[in-house]
C-alpha cells in the first residue's frame, strides 16, 4: 500500500522540486513579469519532460504546475476561459509523468498560491480568495492528488483561508509561508508565529518557500522547528540572499553595473545562483 507524504516523512526528510516558472521563462516558454504558465495548454510535452527532469534529479513530489494558474492572474491577461482546462491539463501532465516511473515510490501534489487580491480589509476579496482556492482545490481533489501544498502566501489570514480550503477537501495540507524583508507576514507576525497558527488550524506540515535564499531561508526555519510539533518543510529560492538583502525579488548583483534599475530580479538572477554545496 502506497504510503501518504506524513508516512514518508515520518521515516525521514524527502525531496521536493520546485521552480517550474523560472524553468519555463529560461527556455522561452512564458514571459517574466505575468509569469501565467500556460504552456501547460500550449507546450505540454515540454511541462513533462522538465517533470522527467526534475524526477531523474531526485524529487520525491510531482508537484502540478498550477502556481499563477489562477482566476485572477488569467483575468489580467484577458484568458480567464483557460482556468479550467489549464488547471486540469497541469494535474494531469504531473501525474502521467509519476506513472512514468513506476519503480520509484513518488507523491503528486496539487499546489495553490497567493492570490494578488487578498486585502485584510475587504470582506470581499477574502471572499473571492476563498472561491478560487475553493474551485483549485476541488480540480485537485478530482485528479487525484495525494495532497496540495499552499504556498508563497505572505498573510497569515490568506494562508488561513488557503488552509481551511484543503482541509474541507479532505486533503493533507501543507503550508509555506514567503517572508518578505522585516522577517514578518504582511500582517507583522512571525514566521514561526505563523506557522504555529497554521498547525493549530491543522496544516499537516508548514514551513517556508520562495522569496529567501538557503542561509536566509534557514535562519527562519530554525525558529519555526522550535515552535511547532508539526513537520517542516524548506523550499528556498537558489539564490544568494543576504541579511541585507533577504529576498531575492529586491536583490543586486555588484557585479553587473548595467541592469537597468540595479534590480537583479527577474532576468539578471544568474550570477547569483547557488552552487550545490550552497544548496
Amino acid at each position: 500500500m502506497k504510503k501518504n507524504l506524513i508516512d514518508r516523512l515520518n521515516n525521514g526528510p524527502i525531496m521536493c522540486a520546485e521552480g517550474y516558472l523560472f524553468a519555463m521563462e529560461r527556455r522561452g516558454y512564458l514571459s517574466a513579469g505575468a509569469f501565467v504558465p500556460e504552456v501547460v495548454l500550449e507546450h505540454p510535452e515540454v511541462v513533462t519532460q522538465l517533470h522527467r527532469e526534475f524526477i531523474r534529479a531526485g524529487t520525491d513530489i510531482v508537484q502540478a504546475f498550477t502556481y499563477y494558474g489562477h482566476r485572477e492572474k488569467l483575468r489580467i491577461i484577458g484568458k480567464e476561459e483557460l482556468l479550467e482546462p489549464l488547471q486540469k491539463n497541469a494535474l494531469k501532465i504531473a501525474r502521467d509523468a509519476a506513472n512514468e516511473f513506476k519503480d520509484l515510490d513518488l507523491l503528486v501534489c496539487g499546489d495553490v498560491a497567493n492570490t494578488n487580491i487578498f486585502d485584510p480589509g475587504d470582506k470581499n476579496s477574502s471572499l473571492a480568495c476563498q472561491k478560487m482556492f475553493e474551485e483549485q482545490v476541488g480540480w485537485a481533489k478530482e485528479a487525484g492528488v495525494d495532497f496540495v501544498i499552499a504556498e508563497t502566501i505572505n498573510w497569515t489570514e490568506e494562508m488561513k483561508i488557503a488552509l481551511k480550503a484543503i482541509k474541507d477537501a479532505g486533503l493533507i495540507a501543507v503550508c509555506n509561508f514567503a517572508i518578505p524583508r522585516g522577517d514578518k507576514t504582511r500582517e507583522g507576525h512571525s514566521a514561526e508565529d505563523a506557522c504555529k497558527m497554521m498547525e493549530d488550524l491543522g496544516a499537516d506540515v508548514v514551513g517556508l518557500n520562495c522569496y529567501r535564499g538557503p542561509k536566509m531561508t534557514m535562519k527562519l526555519l530554525k525558529k519555526v522547528r522550535k515552535k511547532v510539533s508539526c513537520h517542516v518543510s524548506g523550499l528556498p529560492v537558489p539564490y544568494r540572499t543576504t541579511e541585507e538583502e533577504p529576498g531575492f525579488l529586491n536583490i543586486t548583483d555588484h557585479g553587473c553595473d548595467c541592469i537597468p534599475g540595479g534590480n537583479a530580479f527577474p532576468v539578471a538572477l544568474d550570477n547569483l545562483l547557488c552552487n550545490r554545496y550552497e544548496m
